[in-house]
């Protein structure tokens, strides 16, 4: 039994250990923000220097994409598609918030050079990402790090989270999104 508790005891210090320090165990296969369930808020600067909340679009659609780095090529990609398609989206009745954890200068140019005409929020400190369960560990030419998983949560206007599209397509993801029935 004495093992049993240590053994229990070293698991959740090494839980806590992790989350203390931006690395979310949802990453690890623990899943991220589900649907159904209400969209967590948060309080984050945009590329304005604004106070931007969930919480103030509550009564409008939010589609809030998450994205690993400004003006790398699928992120341009993908952003460029959402500019593209702003207007449909717009008639669908749908706000965008995009989010990384670059900060609002990076944002603020991202934004000018591509005439993006939607708010890009800024999470240095990377609560939102643990948040909603996309910082993920990542790897690339057999090198582990940590980054921003590219997802998007649909949300209704009750902030309840509609629908989570993981597997993003940088070129067609307005496609994507209003293709969307809830639940998807």
């Amino acid at each position: 039994m004495k093992k049993l508790v240590f053994l229990l005891g070293s698991i959740l210090m090494i839980t806590g250990f992790n989350s203390a320090f931006g690395q979310n165990n949802a990453a690890s296969g623990g899943g991220g923000v589900k649907n159904g369930v209400i969209a967590p808020d948060f309080t984050a600067k945009d590329q304005d220097g604004k106070t931007v909340t969930l919480s103030q679009f509550k009564g409008q659609k939010v589609v809030l994409y998450f994205y690993p780095k400004d003006d790398t090529p699928g992120c341009t990609a993908e952003a460029c598609n959402l500019r593209d398609n702003y207007d449909a989206l717009t008639k669908a009745g749908y706000k965008i918030l995009g989010v990384s954890t670059d900060d609002e200068t990076s944002h603020k140019a991202f934004q000018t050079k591509h005439n993006l005409p939607f708010t890009l929020i800024a999470d240095v400190d990377k609560s939102i990402v643990n948040k909603y369960g996309v910082w993920v560990e990542k790897e690339r030419d057999g090198k582990k790090f940590w980054g921003t998983a590219r997802t998007t949560f649909i949300i209704d206007e009750n902030g309840v989270v509609e629908s989570v599209i993981s597997d993003v397509n940088t070129k067609e993801h307005a496609s994507q999104v209003l293709s969307l029935k809830p639940g998807n």
